[in-house]
């Protein structure tokens, strides 16, 4: 009984150093640069150790890899959670919006992270290595929600990669722009562009 409230205490403990640390690490690396920023930069900004960072992270990298695992992780969640019977199209727009509502919520300092990752070669690489993994995850997904075989099936790794190439092209766009467009507003153009292949399940 007593193990559980425990659990919880260091839990939330243990996240509120995670964010805290996620916070001053994207605030300097976004203002100053990812090659300029050193480590012990960052932790003095969050009032941490060296020792604490390596606790949570195994590089400044692995900060905005996390930011990306979220991303994919609020993706992969709302297409779990669409009917079953809504059409492919909506329900991967649906999913593909989730982190660009919470980017367009926050849209300083989405956009200066977002930006920081686009145009360093290093997290971009990460950033494709992390959306090749939400890849994996949507073609899973859709093919246990369309009754198909990921192994055999073409559809749901090609209606995979289309959403996420949607949201990759709306992400540019909109960091491009310097926030100045809608992202919502350019992911129901993107998609209107798809739709008509994402419904065509064979």
């Amino acid at each position: 009984m007593i193990s559980r409230p425990e659990g919880s205490l260091a839990q939330r403990k243990r996240q509120l150093v995670a964010n805290e640390l996620t916070e001053a690490a994207l605030q300097l690396l976004a203002r100053n640069g990812f090659d300029a920023v050193t480590i012990d930069e960052i932790v003095t900004a969050a009032g941490v150790s060296k020792r604490t960072f390596f606790r949570y992270f195994a590089s400044k990298e692995d900060v905005v890899v996390q930011f990306l695992a979220d991303m994919g992780t609020g993706i992969h969640a709302e297409l779990a959670a669409r009917p079953v019977e809504e059409r492919p199209s909506v329900s991967l727009r649906h999913a593909v919006r989730v982190p660009l509502d919470a980017c367009a919520g926050h849209s300083d300092r989405a956009l200066r992270v977002v930006q920081l990752i686009l145009r360093t070669p290093a997290l971009h690489a990460r950033f494709l290595e992390r959306q090749a993994q939400w890849r994996d995850e949507l073609t899973a997904e859709l093919a246990r929600r369309q009754g198909l075989d990921p192994d055999t099936d073409l559809y749901p790794r090609l209606a995979a990669g289309m959403a996420l190439t949607a949201f990759d092209a709306v992400l540019h766009r909109w960091s491009g722009s310097d926030a100045a467009e809608d992202p919502a507003v350019l992911i129901d153009r993107a998609f209107a562009v798809i739709a008509p292949a994402l419904d065509a399940v064979a």
